[in-house]
This record gives C-alpha cells, sequence and structure tokens, in this order.
C-alpha cells in the first residue's frame, strides 16, 4: 500500500500514527494493497482556499477529500481493483479546535478526520440519514479496531 504523509503545516503531527491508521482502515476495508493514498496536512490559509475552491464555502474546514479513481470497498472474496484512491487534505489547527472542544487530543481528531477522509474517496457521504448511520458506524468501526491493534504492538 502506498500512503504517503506530507506535513505542511506549521504543526507537528505523528505522521507515522496517519499512515498506520490509514494501512489500518484500508485493510480493513478491503482495499487492494497497490492502491495509492495521499495524506497532506496545510495550515488554516491553504485550507480555507481550497474549501472556498472546490465547496464554494467560506473558512478553513478539517478535512477534504478528492477522490481520484472512484474505488469502493472490497470484501474478503474481493479486493477492490489497485488504482489511485486519491488524496485527503487535514488542517491539524482546525483539528486541534476541534478535539479541545470534544475532549480528546488532537491526535484522536486527526484520526478521525482521516478516517472520514478515507470514508469519503470510497464513495461514502452522510448527506441522508441512512447513509450517515452508515458512515459514521464503519468510522467507529475502524477506530475501535485501530485502537485495539495500536494497544497490542506496545
Amino acid at each position: 500500500m502506498s500512503i504517503e504523509v506530507n506535513n505542511e503545516s506549521v504543526i507537528a503531527v505523528d505522521e507515522t500514527a496517519l499512515q498506520r491508521l490509514a494501512t489500518f482502515a484500508l485493510d480493513f476495508l478491503y482495499v487492494h494493497p497497490d492502491a495509492e493514498l495521499a495524506i497532506l496536512l496545510v495550515d488554516e490559509g491553504a485550507m480555507e482556499q481550497l474549501h472556498l475552491q472546490w465547496m464554494d464555502e467560506p473558512g478553513p474546514t478539517d478535512v477534504l477529500s478528492f477522490p481520484m479513481d472512484e474505488l469502493r470497498p472490497g470484501s474478503e472474496e474481493s479486493l477492490t481493483p489497485a488504482g489511485l484512491l486519491g488524496d485527503i487534505v487535514l488542517c491539524p489547527q482546525v483539528a486541534i479546535a476541534q478535539a479541545e472542544t470534544a475532549g480528546h487530543s488532537p491526535l484522536e481528531e486527526l484520526l478521525m478526520l482521516t478516517t472520514h477522509g478515507i470514508l469519503h474517496l470510497l464513495g461514502f457521504d452522510h448527506a441522508e440519514p441512512d447513509d450517515e448511520k452508515e458512515m459514521f458506524g464503519i468510522q467507529r468501526e475502524i477506530l475501535a479496531g485501530f485502537s485495539v491493534a495500536e494497544r497490542r504492538t506496545r
């Protein structure tokens, strides 16, 4: 699995944790091991520009996803085809503020946002209540499984 993490923000981030989570999530969703994913961390100004350009909404946001090959989750019997999954853009400053409000660490927020971004790349959405229930349920499963896997490796 090719997962590139590039931190262009001024905030220090545990990039290897994001990479481990992305690997876990893609395995969980039966994505082909030759799939490619890029995770980019940017400051608020850059995120605000992207948010305005692509979503026509002012202000920085926490995460944006840019799917490429429109891959969908696979199954135990049939992995997704190899391909370019796409790009996830994260804003650590927004994540830090959200983490404080939510009462957990900035890293936990970034892990959640990365998972959320991956699910969007794989076609999940939360515009409708049933879709939101499905997407957020899978998101919780991935984060819980990753947490257990991380504790086992310590």
